[in-house]
């Protein structure tokens, strides 16, 4: 049986003519060693559990610190993967509008080409009309010319 500090000082030990009654004061005694023991084991019981606990303690807070470290390296990498990307996009982007440019630029040439060999083509018909039309000119007054001669020849006849 437990006893508390109150409870002991209120024992009232039984006296004798010499003195406390020593069986009473011997029970006492066994009880306060009794509970003092009972106390000093539950001290014991609880500084085991508080060093278990701080040992837990302990284990979290590294965890939590390997955590945040974790946490930090993944922000910092998820960081530098956006900064990578964004300038492999750059490179892209300005690969593309180099590409165009390019592209732009031979239409431009090939579409100078086609306006060249038209206006070339344009000289050409027009010289081909015109002998052409020389052509016929040529051959109508040779026509004429020599229905004239078939009709002076005739009547010469």
């Amino acid at each position: 049986m437990s006893m508390t500090p109150v409870e002991i000082r209120h024992v009232a030990l039984g006296r004798k003519p010499l003195g406390y009654d020593r069986s009473a004061t011997d029970e006492l005694l066994a009880e306060v060693a009794a509970s003092f023991e009972h106390v000093w084991r539950e001290r014991a019981d609880l500084r085991d559990e508080l060093e278990e606990l701080e040992s837990e303690l302990a284990r979290h807070k590294e965890l939590e610190q390997a955590l945040r470290n974790t946490l930090l390296s993944a922000e910092r990498m998820a960081d530098d993967m956006r900064a990578q990307a964004r300038r492999e996009a750059d490179v892209i982007v300005a690969e593309a509008r180099s590409a165009a440019r390019d592209i732009v630029s031979g239409a431009e040439t090939e579409r100078e080409r086609i306006r060249t060999e038209i206006r070339r083509l344009q000289e050409v018909e027009t010289g081909v009309r015109a002998d052409y039309r020389a052509f016929l000119l040529a051959a109508l007054d040779r026509l004429e010319s020599d229905t004239e001669e078939r009709r002076s020849a005739h009547q010469a006849a």
